[in-house]
């Protein structure tokens, strides 16, 4: 569609320029103007003119009449209507089908790919689990958010580069370590993995919580501090719970298919953050306020951005600052994006700004993108007080819910397990992308595990349908025929809108536009599947256009599923 209307501005810019004397519109804002009309009764694509007005000086209805009279006998279009100041495009079903399916074939892999990204780097920093706790459905959002704006860049041919940036330092270990050397016991641990660590880390801070005085937290926090100056038997506790902690995360990323370039974690910039902090000193950016050193930021409106607290020690701000500096030195990258919660949203900022006000020329290209709140039934999400439905056990149920399924409809179904977890896996990742990115969302169970209506099962089985008569036709099929059923040039022009859908989701970082746009081609292709017979027609050239049109429809299926996290398999 990017093609037809490029086309279709530059052939209205002319004509502009020879209906109005002296007058002059590139096609460039005659392409931004254009709308798509709410219903298909009043075009496929519509020109508002009201906005021409003051540059053509004339009145909207006398410019739609004049650029529609340039358009006669225009092959592009079916018709062209002037209507009330609006100027409405039909497009020839057939023309816009033979043009679509053509391109689709020719591109294949990379069709929808706006191919922008050729010799630039972007660095993603999502996902991110604090070591010693287990993934929950709170981590779901940067994880596949994250992922899939990576798969996004990838596809537009950028150099990708995934950090997991562990959050595998902090006063938690100081209270982890404590309950372990209380508490613990390394067989239990060994066997219990995960589970146990975060048992042991509930058990202390609720016997902090309840305690009277503060001697044990004080204890943590010296188990830290020896931690960080580099005592043997903590460092090799800390190196225990990480790996134990990985193990664990990597079952979680191998159901999403995803995979990282780096975790280097917090404990990383540790020797990285004193030449920042004195870079700021030596600038005179640092300045003490009741014994902390900060950043004032009050002239843009922000507060002060905390650099080292009273004893010295660091903050957040200050390890993001080093972690940039270092992954700007490492990959010299065009674009850093951070996929983080929303809340999160003041202390980007913050960081931001220090960085720019440090002279470093590459602050520009630091991207936050935010995301909304998971909430479990109203109630926030918290894993020392254990409010979490974990990832592994949500994963579980939808799995066990797809083998009942196939197995009551398609018990001879090769390779069940793995299509099983194909498809449960997905659900849950398409139910948490069909929202947009900033939506608070309050996890319902029942609602993440149901398959009915606009889900990922019914996305994933609309591939399977088309792949089932791809394998029944033999040989390649072209469009050839002269007219096209609604049905058809409805498919058409939905297949035809996916490289704006995923110019948009780029431009937007918003995953769900891609998701959502996944659903209206389902829809398209079931209606087309459902009212126009493809293998059983009896008109051989209808029948290999139809062929050809769901090969079209089935190649961008995949690669939509794909960049949402999704596998595509080709029967369920």
């Amino acid at each position: 569609m990017i093609s037809l209307k490029q086309r279709t501005a530059e052939t209205l810019s002319a004509i502009a320029e020879q209906a109005f004397s002296g007058a002059s519109i590139s096609s460039e804002e005659i392409y931004g103007m254009f709308e798509y009309p709410p219903d298909d009764a009043m075009g496929d694509l519509a020109l508002p003119c009201f906005r021409l007005s003051k540059t053509l000086h004339r009145a909207p209805v006398q410019i739609a009449d004049a650029l529609a009279a340039g358009l006669a006998d225009n092959p592009l279009f079916q018709k062209v209507e002037a209507v009330k100041g609006y100027l409405n495009f039909y497009f020839d079903g057939a023309a816009l089908a033979a043009k679509v399916i053509s391109e689709v074939t020719e591109r294949g892999e990379t069709y929808g790919s706006p191919l922008n990204g050729s010799g630039k780097t972007a660095v993603f920093d999502y996902s991110s689990p604090n070591v010693a706790k287990p993934f929950h459905i709170g981590h779901l959002g940067t994880t596949v958010i994250g992922h899939s704006l990576k798969l996004l860049h990838q596809f537009a041919g950028w150099n990708c580069v995934g950090i997991n940036y562990l959050g595998d330092w902090g006063t938690q270990f100081g209270k982890l370590i404590v309950a372990y050397k209380k508490w613990g016991n390394k067989q239990e641990i060994e066997e219990g993995g995960i589970d146990r660590l975060v048992a042991l880390y509930v058990r202390i801070n609720n016997a902090i919580a309840e305690e009277e005085g503060t001697a044990l937290a004080d204890e943590s926090r010296a188990e830290f501090h020896k931690l960080e100056m580099g005592d043997a038997e903590n460092l090799a506790l800390w190196k225990w719970f990480v790996e134990i902690s990985l193990a664990e995360y990597e079952k979680t990323y191998r159901q999403l298919g995803i995979t990282f370039d780096s975790y280097l974690g917090e404990s990383f910039y540790t020797d990285k953050m004193p030449a920042q902090v004195q870079k700021l000193r030596d600038m005179g950016l640092l300045k003490i306020d009741d014994g902390a050193s900060i950043v004032d930021l009050e002239e843009w409106g922000m507060p002060p951005c905390l650099i080292l607290k009273r004893d010295g020690s660091t903050l957040y701000p200050t390890r993001d600052i080093a972690a940039a500096v270092y992954r700007k030195e490492t990959y010299n990258f065009d674009r850093m994006v951070y996929v983080t919660s929303a809340q999160q949203s003041l202390h980007f900022r913050q960081w931001f700004k220090v960085v720019e006000l440090m002279g470093y020329p590459w602050y520009d290209r630091l991207v936050h993108v935010p995301y909304g709140t998971v909430s479990l039934n109203g109630e926030k999400l918290a894993t020392r007080t254990g409010n979490v439905v974990l990832l592994r056990d949500l994963f579980a149920l939808a799995i066990e819910k797809v083998k009942e399924i196939m197995v009551e409809k398609n018990p001879a179904l090769a390779g069940r397990d793995d299509i099983a977890e194909q498809v449960g896996v997905g659900a849950i990742v398409f139910h948490y992308l069909s929202n947009n990115r900033m939506r608070d969302i309050n996890f319902v169970l029942e609602d993440a595990l149901s398959f009915d209506g606009n889900t990922g099962p019914y996305v994933q089985y609309t591939y399977a349908r088309t792949c089932s008569v791809l394998r029944k036709y033999e040989g390649e099929a072209k469009w050839k025929s002269q007219d096209a059923t609604p049905e058809e040039a409805a498919l058409a022009k939905t297949i035809a809108l996916f490289p704006e859908r995923v110019n948009a989701a780029l431009e937007e970082y918003e995953p769900s536009i891609v998701t959502r746009y996944l659903l209206d081609l389902a829809s398209a292709f079931n209606r087309f599947y459902h009212e126009c017979p493809i293998l059983s027609c009896e008109d051989s050239e209808k029948r290999e256009s139809r062929v050809a049109l769901t090969a079209a429809a089935s190649r961008v299926l995949k690669t939509g599923l794909h960049l949402i996290c999704m596998a595509s398999p080709e029967q369920i």
